[in-house]
């Protein structure tokens, strides 16, 4: 089992669209049993899914000690990826878990599920929290889209320099550069500069096509140049969690 995170301090850079694009290919592609757990109050994981909002507002009591996570849990209407949708009670979630003071609560809930999903992958929240913390020591990798700007520049090292003071085994980190836009000077210039190697989403207008149909890039559009590239970081993940693995055991 795997726990994927897709972490951002900041909205609006796709993160939501990317974990539920690699939730899709984990159980479509890698033929994985998969969980698509959204932390993000929004809820935006499941909408983007095509699932309605949860009738309920009880999402957070995931993380009680004495949670059944699978009561949560829907089916989606791909095979084999279920979801644990977010509701409003994720707002409150920081100040229940800052009382309970456990920062591996998380991590022991992923554990339990690991008997029925061999890749977890989290939509986190942008925030640096008592939830970050959790998802922190919970994930075996995160993935962080990062916009084309110079403030990406001073944002990465700010993450990982917190990530590192709260977690000093923290799980590797594979910054994206998302929303790249090759006409735009600045955005070439940051790929070839700070961002150079890192793996690169352009923007597409399939990737605006997702949430007006509701639906991932690979459904509806599999010729495409973006769904090759996502696929490329997919097979990427994947390889990284297998030399990981391949390497603690």
């Amino acid at each position: 089992m795997a726990v994927i995170a897709v972490y951002s301090v900041k909205g609006g850079v796709g993160k939501t669209t990317l974990a539920v694009d690699m939730a899709w290919r984990a159980a479509i592609r890698s033929h994985h049993a998969t969980l698509l757990w959204d932390l993000d109050p929004q809820g935006g994981a499941g909408w983007l899914l095509g699932l309605p909002d949860r009738a309920e507002s009880n999402a957070a009591a995931v993380f009680r000690k004495d949670n059944k996570p699978a009561d949560l849990i829907v089916p989606s209407r791909y095979p084999g990826l279920a979801v644990l949708q977010a509701d409003e009670s994720m707002r409150s979630l920081p100040a229940t878990l800052a009382r309970i003071g456990k920062r591996k609560r998380m991590a022991r809930t992923a554990a339990l599920l690991a008997t029925d999903y061999t890749r977890i992958i989290v939509d986190c929240p942008p925030v640096l929290n008592e939830i970050s913390d959790q998802v922190f020591a919970a994930a075996d990798l995160l993935i962080v889209p990062l916009p084309p700007s110079p403030l990406s520049a001073r944002a990465l090292p700010m993450i990982q320099a917190e990530i590192l003071e709260r977690h000093p085994r923290h799980p590797p980190i594979l910054p994206v550069l998302s929303m790249y836009d090759a006409r735009r000077k600045l955005h070439r210039e940051v790929h070839t500069g700070f961002a150079a190697g890192w793996p690169v989403i352009p923007m597409a207008s399939q990737i605006e096509q997702t949430a007006a149909r509701r639906a991932p890039i690979g459904t509806f559009a599999a010729s495409s140049d973006i769904n090759a590239r996502l696929q490329r970081l997919w097979d990427g993940i994947e390889a990284k969690l297998a030399m990981q693995q391949a390497l603690s055991s």
